[in-house]
């Protein structure tokens, strides 16, 4: 997985030997190439069933709706949130049976699912992030694959900030959406661009979500396609540009809530992301 981020290395010839010469001879500026290794990552390597590296990630747990009046609790059981032995963790949103004893912001929970994040563990401002996923489907799934600014208990959101990298509502299969929330410009607010395959769904195979961050831009990604970017420019006036500061990671699968809406007859459970790696680098 790491070698298509490994240079490659062979011996100069000596007319390279010469042109390298005369690069640094008239002082032509020299460009460092990024770094090949991640500062930080989870390639999720270990038995079947085992559970999430928690020197890495923590998880948020309960059924209070999140803000978005989501409809699922969050656990840490294996039932929805492991590792499947193949180089993968497996977030599993369920239904849950009418004996269940969970009890959401609605009354008994009707689904379970997982969130995870990086918060006190690892945070980064700028570089490049990136994530190997299959997402789930289903009319009223959320899987996102996002980032929150780090000092969001001392300044709240949305004045820290959200990079959403990828996120799909599962009545639009073939729809990834890339966003930025900030103080102004949050919620249904929030401005961004949606990438649409030209065939086929999400679900039906891996993708790469990755941004680009720069102190003045932020750049989205599909498989290496660029297809978004902002800039403190494309802000509305007089609102802030707030991704100057680090941001933690967070992986989740949502169910129901106000934006995708919830599951019908059509929506078939358990449903499964399935994250192949997570990545930081230092340089975008």
């Amino acid at each position: 997985m790491m070698s298509r981020h490994e240079p490659e290395h062979q011996s100069p010839t000596k007319p390279a030997l010469f042109a390298l010469f005369v690069l640094l001879e008239v002082g032509a500026c020299v460009h460092h190439a990024p770094s090949p290794d991640p500062v930080w990552h989870d390639e999720f390597d270990g038995p079947a069933g085992a559970s999430f590296d928690r020197a890495k990630w923590v998880a948020d747990t309960g059924g209070k709706g999140f803000g978005n009046q989501e409809r699922e609790f969050y656990t840490t059981r294996a039932e929805n949130v492991a590792l499947d032995g193949d180089g993968h963790l497996v977030i599993t949103a369920r239904a849950e049976p009418a004996s269940s004893a969970y009890q959401c912001w609605y009354g008994r929970c009707l689904y379970t699912s997982t969130r995870l994040k990086t918060k006190g563990l690892f945070a980064q401002a700028y570089g490049r992030f990136e994530a190997r996923i299959r997402i789930p489907r289903g009319r009223g799934l959320w899987p996102a694959f996002w980032m929150l600014g780090a000092d969001i208990d001392s300044v709240h959101w949305p004045q820290s900030g959200e990079i959403d990298i990828m996120e799909n509502i599962g009545r639009e299969p073939a729809i990834a959406h890339g966003t930025l929330h900030g103080p102004g410009y949050s919620g249904a607010g929030g401005i961004g661009r949606a990438d649409t395959l030209s065939q086929g769904a999400y679900a039906d195979d891996f993708h790469i979500f990755a941004v680009a961050w720069r102190p003045t831009e932020i750049r989205w990604y599909v498989d290496g396609r660029h297809y978004h970017r902002m800039t403190p420019a494309d802000l509305p006036p007089g609102t802030k540009w707030v991704f100057d500061h680090p941001f933690f990671l967070l992986l989740n699968v949502a169910v129901g809530g106000g934006w995708p809406g919830d599951p019908d007859a059509s929506t078939t459970f358990p449903q499964q992301m399935v994250v192949d790696y997570v990545r930081a680098y230092r340089d975008p």
